[in-house]
């Protein structure tokens, strides 16, 4: 299912439009966005945790010519499934 196949169910399962079905999934996204930009966590019951974690910085290898690089220190998005959605999918 890509994003407009997800608008699209939204809009019929809510009886709204799709432009407002779209709206309210960008609306969720960004809010979402700036509240891990902030390095507050996002907590849906029922469904999951977004939050953001750090990775150190290591060292790798580059695949082509095996000569070792740096991979710098970063912060990445990571999503934890809660306990309905993790049984809706067993």
């Amino acid at each position: 299912m890509n994003k407009g196949d997800l608008v699209q169910k939204m809009a019929a399962d809510a009886k709204i439009t799709k432009g407002q079905a779209q709206d309210a999934l960008d609306s969720f996204i960004n809010t979402t966005g700036v509240a891990l930009k902030k390095g507050d966590k996002v907590t849906l019951v029922g469904f999951g945790t977004f939050s953001v974690s750090k990775r150190a910085a290591r060292k790798g290898r580059n695949p082509q010519t095996g000569k070792p690089i740096n991979i710098a220190a970063k912060k990445v998005a990571k999503f934890k499934a809660g306990a309905e959605l993790a049984k809706k999918v067993k």
